[in-house]
This record gives structure tokens, C-alpha cells and sequence, in this order.
């Protein structure tokens, strides 16, 4: 059995913390790509959102590096995301691609019992002790925690650095050494290394920058690589930007579902305007809109593929959030025919707006 897993965000740096500390045989497949969305353009059906065909290349990229498994959550609700497991395993079959696929998918929905012999079918490829897998399970719930920190912090200080672009080298620069590790203590020790090196830059205090949430369908979201990298470009631009959902966050968030307690900030939030789940990440979206309203953001980015269809309800909500909130919203809708030019128009256009409103306020404050 050798292991692949698609992309999302950081979660490529806890995988390998985790199986290399399982010492279970895997293949990562490149970081998500132009030839990679190419590939599963070519082989998923048109109308299949974003996610889906960038997936696709990840297997198929893998696949010819020797992958014969896959790992990959599960979901439930009216978001497509719940079916594409089986939807893959049908095209990659078409394919001749003879994949075996693990959905680790939530106990409310499949049962602990199902859930264990999934996770089990992972972990019984490993010879450690059960006390050591449960370790190496913690130490890749740690790295997952420490790289969306130094992320996060990152987005927010790279709008009050001194040394322009400092924030978007040590991060960078962070995730490349991370790759580089052989073992979760070896990733944890570096990823706190990183931690501290970004603390200590020099930030200028008397900075106002522009600060932007960026809210929406969770892979466009957190994926770099399909919405064309937009919180670097945002870095470049001096932006501080905030995101809550994160790997890290996705994990707390599943694991306080059958509690209720997930997520409250947001579901108060989202109270007044989508009272309800409705799949996806609609609720969130919303209930993140009003936050970055009420934490002093001067606006926020909706971003989510073409045809999600959590998200074009929440954008329909959207705008009666901006007008209720005199809060600027912009929505970017991407696909694999989504080019950077337009799209690099248009955040610049919106930051635009965002400085011209801060001008014009203060001008009459």
C-alpha cells in the first residue's frame, strides 16, 4: 500500500508528519499545479466544481509516482463534496486507475464502528505501538496548529513590517524547510523555530493598513493554488488579511460538532441573516462576514467555485449584509477558465475602494 492524499492548504505538512511517523509508505503528489488542473479538466466532467478536477490531477499525479491509495475526508448535505469520493473512484476506474479509497467521514454518519475499521485499515500498515501512534496522531495535530499560526500571523503582520515582504519570505521560506523533515518531532521543533523568527520582526506600530477578511467555500479558501494565490497578493499590497477557516480550525470544528459547541462566535454571527446549516460552508461565510465587520476589518472577499451552491446562496446574502453594515464585499467566483489578469484587477480595484473610503472618512471625522 503506498498512500496519497489530495492538496488542501497546509494539511500536505501534517500528512507527512504523520506518516513518516508511522513509518507507512506514501507518495505526495506535487504541490497543486497548472498541469494538475489540466489533467482533471481533461477527464471530469464539465460541470464539476473546481475542487474536484484539481483533485483529479492530484491522484493522477500521484498515481504515476506509484500511489495505489487514497486518504480523504468525507462530508455530508446538499455540498457535492459528500459524493466526490465515489464519483472519483467511478472516473479513475473509467481511467483504468484502480484506486482503493479511505473516506474518513464523521461517526454521526458512518458509526464508530465503520470509522475505526477505516482508521484502522491506515494505521494497522504501521508496526508502532499503539502508544506511539497515538503520539505521532498528536504531533501531526500539532504541526497542523503551528503552521496555520505562523500563517495566520504572517497574513496579519505582513500590513505593519518594516522590511516590505519579510513576512511573505519567512513564511515561504518556512514551509519549504518543512518539507525537508524527516520526522513530527524534526517538522515541530523547525515549524516553533519559525514561530519565534516571525514574533520577532520589526513592525511599525503607527501603521493603519488596510484589513480584509477573506470568507467563503473552505478549499478555494484555504487551497492557494485555486484562488490564484490571492493572500500573497495581498501581502505585496501591504494588506493585513485574517482567515478563519483553517485545517486547524476544520479538525476543532468536527470534533465539537456533536457537542454543538463548534464554531459559536460564528453561528452568533450568522444568526440574523442564515440561521441554519444549509451545507458547505454557507453559515460560516456569513457569520464571518459580520465578524470582520464588528472586529474593525474595512472589508471582506468571498471567494468560491463556480457552481458551489451553498456559496451563491450566500452570496445572494451578502449584499444585504454590505448595505445593513455599509460593509464593502467582494465576490470572486473561480474556475479552471479564471485568469489572474482579471482577477488581479479586480483586488486591486477593491483595495482601492476600501483606501478611498478610509480617506473620505477621516476627511469629514
Amino acid at each position: 500500500m503506498k498512500i496519497t492524499a489530495p492538496h488542501l492548504g497546509n494539511v500536505y505538512l501534517a500528512a507527512k508528519a504523520l506518516f513518516d511517523g508511522l513509518e507507512i509508505d506514501y507518495i505526495m503528489p506535487p504541490l497543486s499545479n497548472k498541469e494538475a488542473l489540466e489533467i482533471g479538466s481533461l477527464y471530469s466532467p464539465e460541470e464539476m466544481c473546481l475542487p474536484f478536477k484539481i483533485m483529479i490531477g492530484n491522484y493522477i499525479q500521484a498515481i504515476e509516482k506509484g500511489a495505489d491509495t487514497v486518504i480523504i475526508t468525507g462530508s455530508c448535505g446538499p455540498c457535492r463534496f459528500g459524493e466526490y469520493c465515489e464519483l472519483q473512484i467511478n472516473l479513475l476506474k473509467k481511467l483504468k486507475y484502480n484506486l482503493d479509497f479511505i473516506v474518513i467521514d464523521a461517526p454521526r454518519d458512518i458509526g464508530i464502528k465503520e470509522l475505526y475499521n477505516r482508521i484502522n485499515k491506515l494505521s494497522s500498515q504501521s508496526s508502532k505501538s499503539k502508544y506511539q501512534k497515538l503520539k505521532v496522531l498528536t504531533d501531526a495535530k500539532k504541526v497542523i496548529n503551528l503552521i496555520d499560526e505562523i500563517e495566520s500571523e504572517a497574513h496579519y503582520l505582513a500590513g505593519y513590517e518594516k522590511v516590505n515582504g519579510q513576512c511573505k519570505r519567512i513564511l515561504n521560506s518556512c514551509k519549504k524547510e518543512a518539507l525537508k523533515c524527516n520526522s513530527p518531532k524534526e517538522m515541530i521543533n523547525l515549524l516553533e523555530g519559525y514561530k519565534d523568527s516571525l514574533s520577532s520582526i520589526e513592525i511599525d506600530k503607527d501603521k493603519n493598513p488596510i484589513k480584509i477578511a477573506i470568507i467563503g467555500e473552505i478549499y478555494t479558501v484555504i487551497e492557494p493554488f485555486s484562488n490564484l494565490y490571492i493572500e500573497d497578493k495581498l501581502m505585496d499590497y501591504g494588506v493585513t488579511t485574517s482567515r478563519k477557516l483553517t485545517p486547524s480550525w476544520w479538525v476543532k470544528d468536527m470534533i465539537l460538532v456533536p457537542t454543538k459547541l463548534n464554531s459559536l462566535d460564528i453561528k452568533k454571527g450568522a444568526k440574523e441573516y442564515l440561521n441554519l446549516g444549509i451545507g458547505g460552508h454557507a453559515r460560516e461565510c456569513i457569520g464571518e462576514a459580520v465578524l470582520a465587520y464588528e472586529e474593525g476589518f474595512d472589508g471582506a472577499i468571498q471567494i468560491f467555485p463556480m457552481g458551489c451552491m451553498p456559496e451563491i446562496v450566500s452570496k445572494a446574502i451578502l449584499p444585504t449584509i454590505s448595505k445593513d453594515k455599509d460593509f464593502p464585499i467582494m465576490s470572486l467566483v473561480v474556475d479552471e477558465m479564471t485568469g489572474e489578469a482579471g482577477l488581479v484587477t479586480r483586488i486591486e480595484a477593491f483595495v482601492d475602494l476600501l483606501e478611498r473610503r478610509r480617506r473620505y472618512a477621516l476627511s469629514w471625522s
